[in-house]
């Protein structure tokens, strides 16, 4: 529990859902410094390790949010029955496992890819911050990718860097002076792994200007124009330096940068960032939005959401002359203008809660749609009720006030889930091929079998003899009649174990525990006085003597039926032919859910 970007944007969310009568119970992993944070939201708080997963009823909620992927092994719960439609939404805020899953590929590590795409088809919902990462995590893509934008994820990323590094070391170190006038040219963030037509055709439109204002040596500056895009080791900078030769701009004027380095490093050595995509983004660019946090006039296509001439410079997608116009507004004898700094100033405080109130308005009209009330209970208010337009940085202000700025995911279970089955499978196959070479039999070990056969032949047969030479006595007739009694009776009750019968001998009482899959398992008792009443034949457990109530009563093998009758159906399987079946004076039901929620 760290008080970083991702706890920042569910606070805010479940502050402002909280205020339309949302009701949350919070359960967390481990402790840390934003468990008081939590604690102070009004909603119930605990722990809960590995060893309570399985013991939570989670049908008491109305939906499940789970935060993480590290959540995925309390989310293995929420795929057994009676759980299994529970409503979950479970956010995905990390890449780590989007890094991994290529390798999964490559390496033919299948088994990998169904596990976490199994745990990904249990959500009702897969829910990510931004339109990227949808695309990475495709693998698993089982039609339930949903895309809510809005995350404080870029200004929190971009505050805690401007906090430990400075704009002129950073040009000292990238052989960039003060005087430089350095622009930026970023397009989108879809084109990773290639240096794309994107960016070709950003180069038409960007030539004039380059052409013009390279060649500039203003008050001992000279304009430098850095291209920020894929990787740094494909010889993107040697592209980049023919497309220079060929429009005659100066050696050293245009570099290149790879979204692999230190990406706010290269945003923050920059005076103006230019956005230079020809594509139509889906959602606000990311990198645009550090730009703006660091303060740095802006010039970009038509965005919704910042204004002309307030939060940025529009230019008219492929019109050069635009692009010079708008280009001009910013400079002033070889320096930032007024305008620009106005520019900047206004964007720094736009980027600060962009996006909020489109991210909890997103959230709460998720909810209206997954989630299904019963008729009883209070309402929430209307989505149209919320007011909150930013993210809850007061709760935050300690850390950003000491630089104390946690940026860090911690996606352990990806590497977890990796080592256990990996290891799985090795062992796995190396037991068979040990098996394999034990079961090889030789001719000593066919001979000794042989040998072994003979000698257990010749005692059967002499057996035989013996019994047949001896006088046999019959018995009493009254231990005679109980012992067929007690055959007759294990055929009658054939699916009742001796231990549970003997267990229960002398009980005037038997209560009869309904449930309907694995997932209530850990919540029935155990002892003489109990006994399960399984709904469901698949869930029954196999080592105790729980009632099969689809067996006694075959009306409840339809879905139709045993959704309609629920427990009701598990009595009139025991009451149907209950002399055959129970045998004490006194019976009783209860639901596992009594245990359940206590």
């Amino acid at each position: 529990m760290k008080k970083n970007s991702q706890s920042l944007m569910l606070v805010t969310v479940v502050k402002s859902l909280q205020r339309l009568g949302y009701v949350f119970k919070i359960y967390a992993l481990d402790s840390g410094e934003a468990r008081g944070m939590w604690e102070n939201l009004s909603a119930q708080f605990s722990f809960f390790g590995p060893q309570q997963f399985g013991h939570i009823d989670w049908s008491m909620f109305e939906g499940v949010i789970a935060d993480s992927l590290e959540a995925k092994e309390a989310i293995s719960s929420l795929m057994q029955e009676p759980f299994d439609t529970v409503p979950l939404i479970w956010i995905v805020q990390e890449d780590t496992l989007a890094k991994r899953l290529p390798v999964y590929e490559e390496k033919g590590l299948q088994h990998l890819v169904l596990n976490w795409k199994t745990a990904f088809t249990r959500a009702n919902v897969i829910l990510f911050p931004d339109f990227t990462l949808p695309m990475l995590y495709s693998m698993l893509d089982t039609g339930n990718f949903h895309v809510i934008p809005g995350s404080p994820v870029d200004v929190w990323g971009a505050e805690s860097y401007s906090m430990t590094h400075e704009k002129q070391q950073l040009r000292k170190d990238n052989g960039f002076s003060m005087d430089d006038m350095v622009v930026l040219v970023v397009g989108s963030s879809f084109f990773y792994d290639e240096l794309s037509w994107d960016y070709a055709v950003a180069l038409q439109t960007i030539g004039p200007l380059l052409q013009r204002y390279t060649r500039r040596n203003d008050a001992g500056g000279s304009f430098k124009f850095i291209f920020l895009s894929g990787n740094s080791t494909d010889g993107y900078n040697d592209a980049l330096q023919q497309v220079a030769s060929r429009l005659g701009l100066p050696q050293g004027s245009v570099r290149h940068y790879g979204l692999d380095g230190d990406t706010n490093g290269v945003i923050l050595m920059a005076d103006i960032v230019l956005y230079g995509s020809s594509q139509e983004e889906q959602g606000f660019p990311p990198l645009i939005i550090r730009a703006m946090t660091f303060g740095i006039p802006v010039i970009t296509p038509d965005f919704p959401i910042v204004v002309d001439g307030a939060h940025c410079v529009f230019f008219p997608k492929h019109d050069p002359d635009a692009l010079l116009r708008a280009f001009s507004l910013l400079i002033s004898n070889g320096r930032l203008s007024k305008f620009a700094e106005t520019v900047a100033s206004s964007g720094r405080l736009l980027a600060k809660n962009i996006l909020a109130s489109e991210c909890i308005t997103g959230y709460a009209s998720l909810l209206v749609n997954l989630l299904y009330f019963p008729s009883d209970v209070l309402l929430p208010g209307p989505v149209s009720e919320l007011q909150q337009a930013s993210w809850e940085w007061n709760l935050f202000r300690k850390e950003i006030e000491h630089s104390n700025f946690d940026t860090s995911v911690d996606s352990s279970v990806v590497y977890t889930v990796e080592e256990e089955l990996t290891k799985h499978i090795i062992d796995t196959s190396k037991n068979r091929t040990e098996l394999q070479d034990q079961d090889a039999l030789t001719g000593q070990d066919l001979d000794l079998v042989t040998e072994i056969e003979n000698f257990e032949d010749y005692e059967r047969l002499e057996m035989e003899e013996i019994n047949e030479r001896t006088e046999r006595h019959l018995g009493v007739w009254d231990e005679i009649y109980r012992n067929a009694r007690k055959s007759e009776k294990l055929r009658f009750e054939a699916n009742e174990r001796d231990e549970g019968e003997l267990e229960r001998t002398g009980q005037p009482v038997c209560i009869y525990e309904i449930y309907s899959g694995a997932g209530a398992w850990p919540f029935l008792h155990h002892g003489s006085l109990y006994r399960g009443l399984s709904l469901s034949r698949r869930a029954r457990r196999l080592t105790s003597d729980d009632v099969d109530a689809v067996g006694r009563l075959p009306l409840l093998n339809s879905t139709y039926y045993r959704d309609l009758l629920c427990e009701v159906g598990g009595m009139f399987s025991i009451a149907n032919r209950v002399d055959s079946i129970h045998k004490r004076p006194w019976i009783g039901f209860q639901s596992w859910q009594a245990a359940g929620r206590k």
